[in-house]
């Protein structure tokens, strides 16, 4: 096991390649193992039921063992340090989905806070607009701008909900200058856009980092997940929330998310590559009113280029002159982007949002009718840019 100070000095890129695999060593395996169990033989009745005890109100496994995949699986916990190592936070605990994640943070924070009011910055990711504004989980929301935090919170104010770069105009929010505003309450960051290659919200100060595993973290479009990064206060908070509702991921997809992990570092720079010269050819088309990208014109107005995001990312939307009928045109018969929902993958993907992962916001919040958002895959830049153009003309 490497010591805490190499981990610590150690790149981006050696940490995704060795983080949760600790243990691998002493078990005299290569690779993680992968742990299907739905239920575990128990030593004894005292030992089993006080692990049992234990991981139901959120603390780790005793000797009892692990007891039941609803509560525990060696193939998720490793999946979960090596998130929690990336993000430099003292743990993390994974979900079956980025919505099972926010659900079981934003309930932990209502059981744990001074009432069951949030304060959320727009714009945010539609299905975390639907969840907070449809008062599902029995929260009262504010929505605001991030200058309007302050301003928002009330006495029974649990949980400030920011996004950045935010979906999917690519936003830039002040995770400092929220948590500041925040004062004793928690903030929680969603991070899936920049991933922990290009942005730590906890060496910031926020409370929760999120993560739809679903996007970069896995990276190939063929498993669905969630994350959150936390101190351990807040794990112990949120874990019982999980094993309630019986929203862990299920051992499969943690080996195939821990499995991208290795690669995600050299994927997001590949990726960023092209998106930012893709920007750069869509700000000089005609057909384009603006672009949404960290580098493009008004991308970055306060600064934080540098400061506290590493890279401008993989992801970009335009707003078209021609409106509707030009966003259905672009985003209809393309050869290399592929016309779906969801981002983060190996392989382009193109849509507009106001219909599709927009669709239930409040129609004064929702992206334009001209708004079509790009994730740039590994494809050559070039086959992309005439992909475009066509759709363009």
């Amino acid at each position: 096991m490497l010591l805490d100070s190499a981990v610590s000095s150690a790149s981006v890129d050696t940490r995704a390649v060795h983080a949760g695999r600790d243990d691998l060593t002493d078990l005299g395996v290569h690779a993680p193992p992968l742990d299907l169990s739905s239920t575990n033989p128990l030593p004894d009745i005292d030992s089993g039921g006080e692990s049992y005890e234990a991981m139901a109100t959120g603390r780790h496994p005793t000797e009892g063992g692990a007891v039941y995949a609803r509560l525990w699986n060696p193939t998720v916990a490793r999946f979960e340090r090596a998130i929690a190592e990336l993000e430099g936070t003292d743990e993390a605990v994974a979900f079956a989905s980025g919505m099972a994640a926010l659900s079981a943070a934003v309930t932990a924070a209502a059981n744990r806070g001074a009432g069951r009011h949030v304060v959320a910055v727009r714009p945010l990711y539609g299905g975390t607009d639907h969840l907070l504004a449809s008062g599902m989980l029995g929260v009262e929301t504010t929505f605001c701008s991030p200058d309007e935090v302050a301003s928002s919170l009330r006495p029974d104010t649990c949980l400030v909900v920011m996004e950045t770069p935010a979906n999917p105009t690519l936003d830039l929010v002040d995770i400092a200058a929220v948590v500041a505003a925040a004062g004793e309450r928690p903030v929680l960051v969603d991070n899936t856009f920049a991933t922990p290659v290009l942005q730590n919200p906890a060496a910031h100060g926020a409370a929760v980092v999120l993560h739809s595993a679903t996007k970069y973290l896995g990276g190939h479009g063929d498993v669905v997940g969630g994350v959150v990064a936390v101190n351990a206060d807040w794990a112990t908070a949120i874990r019982p929330v999980r094993a309630i509702t019986g929203g862990i991921l299920h051992p499969l997809a943690a080996y195939l998310l821990h499995r991208g992990l290795p690669t995600l570092p050299l994927r997001v720079r590949a990726q960023q590559a092209s998106a930012a010269e893709l920007a750069v050819r869509l700000a000089d088309h005609p057909a384009v009113r603006r672009v949404y990208y960290p580098t493009a014109e008004g991308g970055d107005p306060r600064g934080l280029l540098g400061r506290q995001l590493r890279g401008p990312g993989a992801m970009l939307s335009v707003d078209l002159l021609g409106g509707f009928a030009a966003a259905q045109k672009l985003t209809t018969g393309r050869h290399w982007f592929t016309h779906a929902v969801s981002l983060g993958g190996v392989d382009s993907l193109i849509q507009h949002p106001a219909s599709l992962t927009h669709r239930p916001v409040a129609p004064d919040a929702r992206p334009g009718a001209g708004i079509v958002r790009l994730s740039v895959g590994l494809e050559g830049v070039d086959d992309l840019w005439s992909d475009l153009e066509d759709g363009l003309r």
